[in-house]
């Protein structure tokens, strides 16, 4: 079992491929898909510790992000185009603090049109982009806990702790709103997966050094 930051700009397919070529094995694969454009933990298991993959998948995640008020995209994240804005003066950290507070506790949440949930064997994230938009069912989702770290208008940033399957482009977006302001997803990390947690992994680069066939010099 590996624990492996995974770096902006990766899949976390192409992580575990990475896991693959480096260690040797054949078999791989990982528990809780990462966005590309987000950061943190990703819990890799080869061979036959790919069976303790799913106490890992039921397992509640903890993130921390930034969110931008103000300003909403089709993605509920930076991937596409600002579409709307709104002011966002009369926006106070009090009224900030008693909308995340809201989001605790037991709730419905429609996947958004910009994932990697499967209809008909292909991700939404491929209909979206061609401007398909199809109907999701909603499914329930846990919010044990939504701090707020600091806020720097249009910047807020946030700690979430969720069961699994919780998208939190989607919980930006409904804070948005309830703010009556809109807001998107800017930046995402994930920090821990039940008790394991980002501080003890290992990045990329690092794996790959541990990984690789050291030179020997005369």
């Amino acid at each position: 079992m590996f624990l492996i930051d995974k770096p902006p700009g990766y899949t976390s397919a192409r992580v575990v491929n990475i896991v693959k070529k480096y260690a040797h094995v054949t078999k791989a694969g990982h528990c809780g898909t990462l966005d590309p454009r987000a950061t943190g933990l990703l819990i890799i298991c080869t061979g036959r510790k790919t069976r303790e993959l799913s106490n890992f998948l039921n397992a509640d995640k903890e993130y921390e992000g930034v969110m931008e008020i103000g300003s909403v995209t089709d993605s509920f994240d930076s991937e596409t185009a600002v579409r709307k804005t709104a002011s966002t003066d009369h926006i106070t950290t009090e009224l900030i603090n008693e909308t995340a507070r809201s989001f605790i506790g037991e709730t419905e949440q429609i996947p958004p049109m910009y994932s990697a949930v499967k209809y008909k064997g292909k991700p939404l994230y491929r209909l979206a982009r061609k401007g398909v938009e199809i109907e999701r069912p909603k499914r329930k989702v846990v919010v044990k806990k939504f701090d707020i770290t600091y806020f720097r208008n249009p910047e807020i940033g946030f700690r979430i702790l969720c069961s699994k399957g919780t998208y939190i482009r989607s919980i930006i977006n409904d804070f948005g709103l309830k703010l009556g302001t809109g807001a998107y997803l800017k930046e995402l990390r994930r920090t821990k997966i039940g008790n394991m947690d980002v501080k003890d992994s290992v990045t990329v680069d690092e794996f790959i050094r541990m990984y690789s066939p050291q030179k020997v010099t005369g």
